[in-house]
């Protein structure tokens, strides 16, 4: 069994925003192995058709609480090293990090919905994967180059956009949810993310200098790879 969105999904981003200058279309293609690759995954094709069990979702909801707690952290990391020559970049993340600000909460919430509470929550140890992940955003705002976290907000929002809503149906049956209770925070993704994908197009398109078309390419990839792991070892 396949993600339904498989074959040809890369075409399908292309087919979705009409008239994408060179960078946006050039990132797809360069890092369409490193998605396909996440999408094929058996542990992942699994979790889409059949849900998780509880336990396997509560874990993943926990690693990704961590990860969407230091989402904001990491872009004004990459914020305050961005020159004024890539000025539009700068100002996205401003405006992305209002958007995103809190969310973290969402995901507490759908823990709560599913039995673990906030203390849980708190003392929570993410796996070696998540760290990893983590740890690589932040060298790329800090130390690399700060476009590299536009990297990051591509892959997370295409997984939330393109597979986000299939997979919180899956879990909602799966574990018997009622309504959004326990899947808020993918479900809402699945559906902001679509327009998010937009405004992220059109500040890709932006970045011109090849340095920074190279930092967003790596990051991409590096945090396909990464998300991959953290679902294969839930």
């Amino acid at each position: 069994m396949d993600l339904p969105q498989r074959n040809g999904a890369a075409g399908r981003l292309r087919q979705h925003w009409n008239l994408m200058p060179a960078f946006f279309s050039e990132l797809i293609l360069q890092t369409d192995e490193a998605r396909r690759s996440f999408e094929t995954d058996p542990v992942i094709l699994a979790a889409v058709a059949e849900g998780m069990s509880l336990e396997r979702y509560r874990r993943l909801l926990s690693e990704l609480y961590q990860i969407v707690w230091h989402f904001n952290p990491i872009c004004a990391a990459a914020a305050s090293r961005i020159a004024d020559s890539e000025r539009e970049v700068r100002y996205f993340l401003y405006s992305h990090m209002q958007e995103e600000s809190g969310h973290e909460q969402w995901v507490a919430n759908d823990l709560r919905a599913v039995g673990v509470d906030l203390v849980a929550v708190s003392e929570y140890e993410a796996c070696a994967t998540t760290r990893a992940l983590i740890g690589y955003n932040y060298w790329g705002a800090d130390r690399g180059h700060p476009c590299s976290a536009l990297g990051m907000l591509y892959t997370l929002e295409v997984i939330a956009s393109v597979y986000g809503g299939t997979f919180s149906s899956a879990i909602r049956e799966a574990l018997l949810l009622e309504g959004s209770a326990g899947t808020s925070f993918i479900n809402s993704h699945a559906e902001l993310d679509a327009e998010h994908m937009k405004d992220l197009r059109e500040i890709l398109n932006t970045v011109e200098d090849p340095v920074a078309r190279r930092a967003v390419v790596a990051s991409t990839r590096v945090n396909f790879e990464m998300v991959t792991r953290i679902f294969s070892g839930i």
